[in-house]
């Protein structure tokens, strides 16, 4: 049985979406930022929870992880040929927030910014971050009103000029918007 707590430091990193070769490999599609992110969490000869769409759990081990064209190659220890790893097709990897690196203050996971409240300055509610796009030279936040009748969102480049504070706590994120946006 999981309680509250331990269903709240669990965080799905990425999706199986299909297999690879005849001995059970599985193309994984990574929500992590790159594949070196992804490694970072997933230990070699470590414990791998699967979540499949209707919430069974089930552990395996990972024996190997490669890049592969613009996904994840995994192998893990319990599933040696194709009908097994297409069985797991669908289901979410997931790994407790723990294993997470440790981040530099004043930066954060994505995870922890998506569902922030968006004020200005002047504490005028703009909307929730749905999520980030990713842009090269900085993140840009999708931010929605869900008061609103018209689905508009505001996209805020996630800048040190825009972006003036970011309370996890207090789940709020305070921008000084440039004129037009």
């Amino acid at each position: 049985m999981n309680d509250c707590n331990e269903e709240k430091d669990l965080l799905p990193i990425g999706k199986i979406t299909g297999v690879h070769g005849i001995k059970g490999d599985i193309k994984v599609y990574s929500y992590a930022e790159s594949l070196t992110s992804f490694e970072s969490v997933i230990a070699i000869d470590g414990p791998i929870l699967l979540r499949d769409s209707t919430g069974f759990e089930s552990h395996f081990t990972a024996i190997r992880v490669k890049p592969h064209q613009q996904k994840i190659l995994l192998s893990l220890k319990e599933i040696t040929n194709r009908n097994m790893a297409q069985s797991l097709v669908g289901a979410e990897i997931i790994i407790s927030r723990a294993n997470l690196p440790e981040l530099e203050d004043g930066t954060y996971y994505w995870f922890e910014l998506i569902g922030l409240d968006v004020f200005t300055t002047d504490d005028i509610y703009i909307g929730r971050v749905e999520s980030i796009i990713p842009t090269g030279s900085n993140d840009v936040y999708v931010v929605k009103n869900p008061d609103e009748k018209i689905d508009t969102e505001t996209l805020i480049p996630a800048l040190k000029s825009i972006v003036l504070s970011i309370d996890l706590a207090q789940n709020k994120i305070t921008v000084d918007l440039p004129e037009g946006l």
